[in-house]
């Protein structure tokens, strides 16, 4: 499980590391090896492979063939996905294409999401906290937290 919120840097070979208490997380874990796509806010979203078989079987199930919404979001979602694996020292690769969809420069905040983490361009996190706390408290009720 992830939850958190931790600020980060891109190096100059557009690598990212993981904050210190997800490395114990992913070390703990035989396979150390990640998706990584683009996200539905101008975000990318990275899943342990065990979270991203559960996102693809769904993908899978979708009626694609007269659908050509559901056609359109399998390819932009799958074309952008990648493996990612972190090195010795915690890093990732961001692969130009979607460090340019997320338009990360330098800052990253990196947020825990359940079962999955969200990097934005801390530009756009902020103004994205912006937008939408007006309403976190009606949906919280809403919900029933």
């Amino acid at each position: 499980m992830f939850i958190g919120e931790y600020e980060h840097y891109l190096e100059s070979k557009n690598r990212l590391f993981f904050p210190t208490r997800l490395r114990g997380r992913i070390g703990k874990k035989k396979n150390k090896k990640f998706i990584l796509t683009g996200g539905f806010e101008r975000c990318l979203l990275i899943y342990p492979l065990d979270s991203w078989q559960k996102i693809t079987k769904k993908i899978d199930s979708l009626p694609s063939l007269a659908k050509t919404d559901i056609r359109a979001f399998k390819r932009i979602f799958l074309s952008q996905a990648c493996e990612v694996e972190p090195d010795r020292q915690g890093r990732i690769l961001i692969p130009q294409n979607l460090r340019n969809y997320a338009g990360m420069n330098q800052a990253v905040i990196i947020i825990g999401v359940l079962d999955h983490l969200e990097f934005w361009a801390k530009e756009r996190w902020q103004a994205y906290q912006r937008k939408v706390q007006p309403t976190y408290t009606k949906i919280a009720e809403a919900i029933g937290i």
